[in-house]
């Protein structure tokens, strides 16, 4: 397992579209406190973790779970985040936080959205993601985004047959819109690329120690955490 924290807006996407997550207001201090003594607990037990100022979560865990699929691992990737879909394949799976966090494999993927992980950035890139502040087409929803991408399957495609598209008013709100399309494509796209100083033996699930932890719990009142390791878990 591992732990990814967001490094904040990074300068390449920003470049691209300076109101890139810009809606987002400051954290608070008493909440980045709160993140300090995440960070603090990790330690203690042993769990790794990755932050690297101005890397996005989202493709330092393209990295991290690419790299474990090629290794042959099975992975699951807990997070909200519509932008990982696209990682989804036989042995990247994506869990959202929760009481019942059922892990998405392809087949979810597209009964969800109606288009296959693969092709997700293209679908994203046309509707807009309004949580990163990614504007779409107007008059795309995710209904008529997905009938788009099964019909062309790609930029290039679409804007080869756009004369194909009807009404006439969608037509040319695409046709007006090539630009912003492709470049929401590059915003959209995970970088599983990045340099992530981790290997992934140091992924291993290894047994906390209870009496590492065991001051971090009782200093922060974790009574149900506490009890489980006076009755023996880890």
């Amino acid at each position: 397992w591992v732990v990814v924290f967001d490094g904040g807006r990074p300068s390449e996407r920003v470049a691209l579209l300076d109101s890139y997550k810009a809606q987002r207001k400051p954290m608070p201090a008493e909440l980045l406190d709160q993140l300090h003594q995440i960070d603090r607990f990790l330690d203690l037990a042993g769990i790794p973790y990755i932050l690297i100022p101005g890397k996005e979560a989202d493709d330092l865990m393209a990295v991290v779970a690419r790299r474990a699929e090629k290794a042959g691992w099975e992975v699951i990737i807990v997070s909200s985040d519509k932008d990982l879909l696209q990682l989804v394949s036989d042995r990247i799976r994506l869990a959202k936080p929760g009481k019942k966090a059922e892990a998405m494999g392809p087949e979810d993927v597209e009964a969800l959205t109606g288009v296959s992980p693969s092709r997700i950035p293209l679908w994203l890139a046309l509707t807009g993601d309004p949580v990163d502040n990614i504007p779409g087409v107007r008059g795309i929803g995710p209904k008529r985004a997905a009938e788009l991408v099964a019909r062309f399957g790609s930029l290039k495609d679409l804007e080869a047959h756009l004369d194909e598209v009807a009404p006439e008013r969608i037509r040319e709100a695409l046709r007006e819109a090539v630009p912003v399309i492709a470049r929401n494509l590059d915003l959209i796209r995970l970088k599983d690329d990045e340099q992530v100083n981790l290997s992934l033996e140091e992924l291993a699930v290894r047994p906390v120690d209870p009496e590492r932890v065991r001051p971090f719990l009782e200093e922060f009142e974790l009574k149900s955490l506490l009890d489980s390791f006076r009755g023996g878990s880890s």
